[in-house]
C-alpha cells in the first residue's frame, strides 16, 4: 500500500502539473487574442474592400460582454466615420489600391452629416484616378447618399432602390394613460417643445408640426442638392414624385426600375460584381472561388495608416447619444464618464481643445457637468472649438456654448433650446382598485411628491418654477455664449429646432464645416503651423476584448447583418420600436429628471442588435411604471 501510495501521489502530482501548464497555456493565449491588432502586412495590391456591414456612427459602443455572450447575438456594426473617412483617404495616396469597393449589403444608416463626409472622401478617391464601386441588395436613402458619389453603382437583380425622404411618425400615449388613469405631470418651457406631447396629446400640436415640417423641408432639400450634384444622370424628381407610375413602369421589378432612373449603373449578382472588380483590381492569387479579386480589408489597412502624429497635441472629445447622468459610454454620453475624461487630460498640454457634439441632449445636470469641464479649459487659457455633427440640440447645444467657436454643417439638426420634466402619479389609478391615501401635513410640502396620492398645488408650482429657473439659465448661457441678447435668444429658443443653415443665420452657429475645420481653427487660434501638430481623441481606445468577443459570438464572419431585399431593409429599419417605446416609458417614469431633450432629432439608432431585449427592457419600464 506504501508503494501504491506513493504512485498514485506521483500521478496526483503530474495531473495538478499538466492542469497547471494547459491553464498557463490557455491564458497565454487568451492574452494573444485580446492583444491582437489587424497587421499591416496584410495589405496587398489589389481592392480596398468596405464591408459596411452596421452603422455609421460619431463613437462606437462598448460592448457588455456578459450581455452579448449570454443572448449568443453578435453586436450591430458600428464604423466610425472619422475612421471611414482616413481610410479613404489613405486610399487615393496608397499605390496599392487600385478601387476602393464598398459592401452595403449588411448597412444600416448613420445620418445626412456622416453620410455627406463619407462621400466627400468617395470623390476624393476617385479624384485621384481610382474607381470607387458599391454593391447593396437594397438601396435606401443612406445607401444612396453614398452610392451617388461612386463610379459605378451595382444592385442584385432581386433587389433595388427606393428613395423615401426624411420624417415619420412618433407615437401618442394620451389616450393610454387616461385608460390606465395615469396622471402625467408635464413641466416645461418652449412654445415648441414638443419632447412631452406623447404624453399630453393624441396627435402633433400645430406648433410641432410647423417646426418639424421647416426642419425636414430643409434636410431634404440638402439631401436632393447634394445627390443630384454628385449624381446628375438621376432621375430624382421621378423617383420621388411619383414612386407608383416609376416602379409600376418596370412592371414591378424595382432593380430594373432603379437602373431606369439612372439609380445604379449595373445590375449582377455578387459574382458578377466580384469579376468587374478583378478586371479593375486584379484576380485573386489566393482564392478561385466565384467573384474573388484581390483585395485588403478595412481592418488591416486602416492599421496601417494610424493617425497622424508629431508636432503639438490638440485633444478632441465626443459627446455622442443621449446625454445622462452617470458614466454610461462610449456610444452614450455619460455626464460624470466625459467630464473625468476632460479633466484627467487638463495637465496634458494640450495646445486646443476640440469638442465634437453627435447629442439630441438629455439630462440638463449631466450637460452642465460635461460643460464646467470643457469650460476649465478656456479658464486655463486655451482655445476650444466645437464641432456639430448631424444632432447637437437641446443639452447638445448647453454643452457647445462652453466654446469659443461653433462649426456646423447644413445637415446639422441643431436649436431646441427647452427643457421640460415628466412625473406620474397615480391617484386615479389606485383610487379604482380601491387604494386610498390619507394622514397629516405639518406644511405643504409634507410627504411629497406622493405619487400614489397626487401633488399639492405648492409641490406643483415649485416643480414649474424649478423647471422655469432652468430654461432661464439655458437662455443666459446662451446669450453670453453667442453675444446676444436674452430677449433675442428667448424668440429663437422656445424648443424649436433649426437645420444648420438656419442656425448660422440666426447666430446659434459661426461657420460652416466638420472636424477637420474645427481642428485646423483650433490649431491656428493657439499658434501652430499647418502640419505641427496632431489630434488626439480622449477615450476612444477600443477596448481589447472587443475582437474576442465578436469571433466567439459570430464566427468566422457571421457576424455581418443578414441579406435582404427592400421588405427585409424597411423591416430592419423599424426594428427600433420596441427600443423607441421603453425609451419613452423611462422618460415618463421621472427617473431621468428635468430633460434638455430633442424629440424631433433625426437621432439614427447606433447601439447593440435591435433584438428581443428591447422587448425585454419596454416590459421592465412597464413593471417599473406600474410598480410606482
Amino acid at each position: 500500500m506504501s508503494f501504491a501510495g506513493k504512485v498514485w501521489k506521483l500521478l496526483v502530482g503530474i495531473k495538478d502539473g499538466l492542469v497547471l501548464i494547459f491553464m498557463l497555456l490557455f491564458f497565454i493565449a487568451l492574452f494573444a487574442v485580446l492583444s491582437a491588432r489587424p497587421s499591416p502586412g496584410q495589405v496587398r495590391d489589389g481592392a480596398l474592400l468596405i464591408d459596411l456591414d452596421g452603422y455609421v456612427v460619431e463613437e462606437r459602443s462598448e460592448i457588455d460582454p456578459f450581455e452579448v455572450l449570454i443572448s449568443g447575438e453578435a453586436p450591430v456594426g458600428e464604423y466610425s466615420v472619422h475612421e471611414l473617412v482616413r481610410a479613404l483617404d489613405a486610399a487615393a495616396s496608397d499605390d496599392r489600391v487600385k478601387a476602393v469597393v464598398l459592401d452595403m449589403t449588411g448597412f444600416l444608416g448613420g445620418g445626412q452629416v456622416h453620410m455627406q463626409a463619407v462621400g466627400e472622401a468617395m470623390e476624393r478617391v476617385r479624384k485621384a484616378e481610382k474607381p470607387v464601386l458599391t454593391y447593396a441588395l437594397a438601396y435606401g436613402d443612406d445607401h444612396m447618399h453614398l452610392a451617388a458619389h461612386a463610379s459605378e453603382v451595382w444592385v442584385d437583380p432581386l433587389g433595388g432602390a427606393l428613395i423615401a425622404g426624411p420624417g415619420g411618425t412618433n407615437l401618442y400615449y394620451a389616450d393610454l394613460l387616461d385608460k390606465l388613469s395615469i396622471k402625467a405631470r408635464i413641466y416645461r418651457v418652449g412654445e415648441f417643445k414638443s419632447a412631452v406631447e406623447p404624453f399630453s396629446r393624441n396627435s402633433m400640436s400645430d406648433e410641432a408640426r410647423e417646426n418639424l415640417s421647416s426642419l425636414l423641408g430643409a434636410l431634404w432639400d440638402e439631401w436632393q442638392a447634394n445627390v443630384k450634384k454628385a449624381r446628375p444622370k438621376l432621375e430624382l424628381d421621378r423617383v420621388t414624385g411619383d414612386p407608383v407610375a416609376w416602379v409600376e413602369a418596370s412592371q414591378g421589378d424595382l432593380a430594373r426600375a432603379a437602373l431606369d432612373a439612372g439609380l445604379v449603373d449595373k445590375l449582377g449578382s455578387p459574382a458578377d460584381f466580384g469579376a468587374r472588380v478583378a478586371e479593375i483590381a486584379g484576380e485573386d492569387s489566393w482564392s478561385k472561388a466565384p467573384g474573388a479579386y484581390a483585395k485588403t480589408d478595412y481592418a488591416p489597412f486602416l492599421s496601417a495608416h494610424p493617425v497622424k502624429s508629431g508636432g503639438k497635441t490638440i485633444g478632441v472629445v465626443t459627446v455622442a447619444g443621449t446625454i445622462v447622468d452617470g458614466d454610461a459610454g462610449p456610444g452614450t454620453a455619460g455626464g460624470e464618464r466625459i467630464a473625468k475624461l476632460l479633466d484627467e487630460a487638463l495637465d496634458d498640454d494640450f495646445a486646443a481643445l476640440v469638442v465634437r457634439v453627435d447629442s439630441p441632449g438629455g439630462s440638463v445636470t449631466a450637460s452642465e457637468e460635461i460643460r464646467r469641464a470643457i469650460d476649465r479649459y478656456r479658464d486655463n487659457g486655451i482655445p476650444v472649438a466645437i464641432s456639430f455633427g448631424n444632432v447637437a440640440a437641446s443639452g447638445g447645444y448647453w454643452v457647445a456654448t462652453a466654446g469659443d467657436r461653433i462649426f456646423a454643417q447644413p445637415e446639422t439638426v441643431t436649436g431646441s433650446i427647452g427643457v421640460f420634466a415628466v412625473l406620474p402619479t397615480f391617484e386615479d389609478a389606485a383610487a379604482e382598485i380601491g387604494v386610498n391615501a390619507d394622514g397629516l401635513r405639518t406644511t405643504p410640502l409634507s410627504g411629497q411628491p406622493d405619487l400614489l396620492d397626487g401633488l399639492t398645488p405648492e409641490v406643483d408650482a415649485i416643480l414649474q418654477a424649478s423647471v422655469t429657473d432652468t430654461y432661464n439659465d439655458f437662455l443666459s448661457r446662451v446669450s453670453k455664449a453667442r453675444k446676444l441678447d436674452t430677449a433675442r435668444v428667448d424668440q429663437i429658443a422656445q424648443g424649436r429646432v433649426w437645420d444648420g443653415g438656419a442656425a448660422r443665420q440666426l447666430g446659434l452657429v459661426d461657420q460652416f464645416g466638420g472636424l477637420d475645420e474645427a481642428l485646423a481653427w483650433a490649431a491656428g487660434e493657439a499658434g501652430i503651423e499647418d502640419d505641427g501638430w496632431h489630434p488626439r481623441f480622449l477615450g476612444q481606445e477600443v477596448s481589447q476584448y472587443d475582437s474576442l468577443i465578436r469571433r466567439m459570438v459570430a464566427g468566422s464572419g457571421e457576424s455581418r447583418q443578414p441579406r435582404g431585399d427592400l421588405f427585409a431593409m424597411a423591416a430592419r429599419e423599424r426594428a427600433g420600436i420596441f427600443a423607441r417605446i421603453a425609451s419613452d416609458l423611462e422618460m415618463l417614469s421621472g427617473a431621468r429628471g428635468v430633460q434638455a431633450y430633442c424629440l424631433q432629432c433625426p437621432t439614427p439608432v447606433s447601439v447593440a442588435s435591435l433584438s428581443g431585449k428591447d422587448a425585454v427592457t419596454l416590459f421592465g419600464q412597464l413593471r417599473t411604471l406600474i410598480a410606482r
